[in-house]
């Protein structure tokens, strides 16, 4: 079976939603075993009509900003689909987010709606913070709220049962949906154009503060069409979506990626590594998303206890730097031949370049891939902006419908991003080869120099991936003052295996150069990261200041 056909640049979201419903309405949409939840495409589009007409009846205009601020339940779909067919523009929330960096997003996307769940990690921690932010709720009623800190903002929709005050409840929508005629959806949905910006996603903020990615209809379709061609994606695969869907990883690579090629929707609600497995095993997935440590954690998992994963076919692993022998370990452990890396960020929709379903091993196993279609790559000096032959290194740009509208309301880091011919800097290095396969060496702040030696922490991690009792690290510069920088590696063993900092080292001599060596190892048990489970390598360089009392060292170097 095969999707309908479309030309990117000239269809909609909504319009994407209804033509999958008029050609596949008996096939599945969105299944969430655990919830007992099971739509086809025809009852998806009438459950995304619903939602649509509700925020119409909020008084909803197209281009508004309404956020929301969940894990992956099924209403954040049902909204994600639903404000595109009205024209709201969604702004997606970092679950990890809390009072100061929810007030900052909500006051720099100028939002006027709020979507979400009681809480994550605990009861009531996002209400609690809500009414923290907001008092005034406990005394408005819904959709009138006058707030002192946030005055543009009016709707909190909370999605649960209970009835809060000064919220309006998710049920609500649907019965504020009688307020609005089809007709009167028909013609938003018409007054939209494929080049409006309708979905605004705030850059994790690992360094500064978060900036909102502005992303259009065409940016994230074509994006989300062009990796479904690469994995070969038709409306009889199943994706499990265990990646959090504030984040593009999510609601492109995942949720738009199915929508565009007809494919099945299954989510997992918040990550864990059982619940993944089991619905690979309950939904008979096709493909499944992850970043390495989600792999990582499946493939312990699946050493432990027995799982059916016989069906998969495909899937994405991104999102940080793939492991080689993890990325083996999916092949060869869970099934997922056609496994495919995709490199990208935020501010390209996000896939710049991606391995294809068809390359063979060897490259999926070494490389992020050949530009996606359509779009643009090449390799820059850094410091000249000078074209560089295949096989240097330099920073990787890109040009094409996928690049960012432009960061919201911040018209000199957008310049900063964007240059006068339209390419985007990414801030990654790279080499690409003379077929056009890339490597991400690392990123340019990530460099280590070494008196004087320039270290690239993913060469020295890969080496370290091959050492049998190790199941993960990450390597960071840390300031000296004798060398400028050191490099320190985090070590995350294998369960059950002992190993020492000297073991290590000595494994380490004679096969990479001396000055690659980590000088300094600590062993730990879990990364910080961001939500969308990006190991912040900033966090760890901050505590190995702190654990080798290099904080003089490392005021000097910032001087």
């Amino acid at each position: 079976m095969k999707a309908p056909d479309y030309e990117i640049g000239k269809v909609t979201i909504g319009q994407l939603v209804n033509l999958m419903a008029d050609n596949l309405g008996d096939m599945p949409a969105v299944m969430y075993p655990q919830k007992e939840i099971n739509l086809n495409y025809k009852q998806f589009k009438d459950v995304c009509n619903q939602v649509a007409k509700g925020l119409m009846a909020l008084g909803i205009q197209k281009g508004e900003n309404i956020s929301i601020w969940a894990n992956n339940v099924p209403e954040w779909i049902y909204a994600q689909f639903g404000s595109a067919k009205m024209g709201a523009v969604l702004v997606t929330v970092n679950t990890n987010y809390r009072s100061f960096e929810l007030e900052y997003l909500l006051k720099q996307s100028d939002s006027t709606t709020i979507i979400l769940v009681n809480g994550i990690k605990q009861p009531n921690e996002y209400v609690d913070i809500m009414y923290e932010l907001c008092p005034e709720l406990n005394n408005c009623e819904p959709g009138k709220l006058n707030s002192a800190k946030l005055p543009k903002l009016k709707n909190v929709i909370y999605i649960g049962s209970e009835k809060l005050p000064g919220m309006y409840n998710w049920d609500d929508l649907a019965e504020l949906s009688k307020a609005t005629k089809d007709e009167k959806l028909f013609g938003r949905e018409s007054s939209l154009h494929p080049d409006d910006v309708i979905n605004m996603q705030y850059t994790s903020g690992t360094t500064g503060f978060p900036k909102g990615v502005m992303l259009t209809h065409t940016n994230i379709i074509g994006n989300a069409q062009s990796m479904a061609e690469c994995q070969n994606f038709t409306p009889n695969d199943c994706l499990c979506i265990p990646v959090p869907f504030f984040h593009c990883f999510g609601c492109v690579i995942g949720t738009l990626v199915c929508l565009v090629s007809g494919a099945t929707m299954a989510p997992v609600e918040s990550f864990n590594a059982k619940a993944v497995l089991n619905t690979i095993q309950e939904c008979k997935c096709t493909a499944v998303h992850g970043v390495p440590t989600m792999f990582i954690a499946e493939l312990e998992e699946m050493e432990k206890n027995t799982y059916d994963t016989s069906t998969l076919r495909t899937g994405v692993m991104a999102g940080a730097p793939c492991p080689i022998e993890i990325m083996k370990a999916v092949v060869n452990k869970m099934g997922a031949s056609e496994i495919c890396i995709t490199y990208g960020q935020t501010e390209a929709s996000p896939g710049i370049t991606m391995t294809r379903s068809s390359d063979p091993i060897e490259l999926r196993v070494s490389t992020v891939g050949r530009a996606l279609s359509n779009v643009e790559v090449k390799i820059v000096n850094p410091e000249t902006g000078e074209d560089l032959p295949f096989g240097v290194q330099g920073e990787l740009c890109t040009r094409g419908y996928h690049v960012m509208k432009g960061y919201y309301n911040m018209p000199e880091a957008t310049a900063q991003a964007i240059d006068n011919d339209q390419w985007l800097h990414t801030g990654d290095l790279a080499v690409m080869d003379e077929n056009g396969y890339c490597k991400i060496t690392g990123r340019l702040k990530d460099m280590i120099i070494r008196g004087g030696e320039n270290i690239y922490p993913r060469e020295v991690e890969e080496f370290l991936y091959t050492h049998p009792q190790i199941k993960d690290v990450q390597v960071v510069g840390v300031p000296s003052r004798k060398y400028g920088e050191e490099v320190m590696a985090f070590i995350q063993i294998k369960p059950g295996e002992t190993i020492s900092e000297d073991d290590i080292k000595e494994f380490c001599k004679g096969k990479i150069a001396r000055h690659k060596i980590p000088a300094f190892i600590m062993f730990i048990n879990e990364y910080p990261t961001t939500a969308s489970g990006k190991i912040q390598k900033y966090k760890l360089r901050d505590i190995a200041i702190k654990e080798l009392g290099r904080e003089e060292d490392a005021e000097i170097e910032t001087a």
